[in-house]
């Protein structure tokens, strides 16, 4: 096997909007420290994603100490990445799972809500609250914060070069959202990856991540397209969903950095 690597690293503090590299990350056991531990809701507490909202692609984030800073065109709002204090617990749903989470403040959500042009809360949902992943891929009762389903999304960069080949337009790899990139592997080695260590931090792969509307929506512009699930369609489906990267739960809560070698000790078939 070749010479694996750790190449990319980012984390969404808020869920759906834009994403930030890493050169090194906390692992927690509900992912890397401060990826998708906000949300924006609705009125009624349901998830809004770029899948109903696209305009969520032009929030534009960075990381700087301990604060997060949201940019929307040459606005600039501020956030503690853990907040010191946190509003009244509400339930709020995510998929088909409803959790416990607070408002973090009236003046957060009137900045988004202005900006969207629709009524949106924001929330925190603490390291505390509890988010089983789904019993039929847990490791060690493992739980997520608030990303689609699991704490770790893995992509192997021969993954995305090989659908690009087959794509008129090339895509880059922030329509997918991942957390970890890999180099050096075969294109679409992850999808057998069990065991698997990224420096001494140890990762189990648990399933292939279904892929959904949100990777046609332009992350630079807010427009949606047809690819890449239309290609992908073609090749990549399996109980008619598209299945692009690996999803993995942590074994160890240690830190990782671009360019930790990586190991595969286990594979699936």
């Amino acid at each position: 096997m070749t010479d694996l690597r750790l190449t990319e690293i980012w984390i969404y503090p808020i869920k759906s909007l834009g994403g930030i590299p890493l050169t090194s990350a906390r692992v927690m056991g509900k992912g890397l420290q401060y990826d998708r531990r906000f949300m924006l809701v609705s009125p009624d507490g349901v998830c809004l994603t770029q899948r109903e909202h696209p305009i969520m692609a032009l929030f534009k984030l960075s990381l700087e100490g301990d604060q997060i800073l949201i940019r929307h065109k040459d606005e600039v709002l501020t956030l503690p990445a853990v907040p010191a204090s946190l509003q009244a617990p509400e339930q709020v749903r995510i998929w088909d799972d409803t959790v416990t989470a607070h408002g973090v403040g009236t003046e957060n959500d009137q900045w988004f809500s202005s900006r969207m042009g629709l009524d949106a809360h924001l929330v925190y949902f603490p390291e505390d609250n509890a988010r089983p992943v789904d019993p039929k891929y847990k490791v060690n009762d493992e739980h997520v914060g608030l990303a689609d389903a699991y704490p770790f999304l893995v992509i192997g960069q021969s993954s995305l070069n090989d659908l690009n080949s087959r794509l008129d337009i090339p895509l880059p790899m922030n329509r997918f959202r991942p957390n970890l990139v890999i180099t050096g592997a075969e294109a679409y080695a992850e999808d057998t990856w069990r065991d698997f260590r990224i420096g001494d931090t140890r990762f189990v792969g648990v399933k292939p991540c279904a892929r959904c509307v949100l990777t046609t929506v332009n992350q630079d512009t807010a427009e949606k397209g047809k690819e890449p699930l239309k290609t992908l369609a073609t090749y990549r489906s399996r109980n008619n969903k598209i299945m692009f990267g690996q999803n993995a739960v942590a074994r160890d809560q240690q830190y990782i950095s671009v360019g930790d070698p990586v190991t595969i000790e286990t594979t699936n078939p």
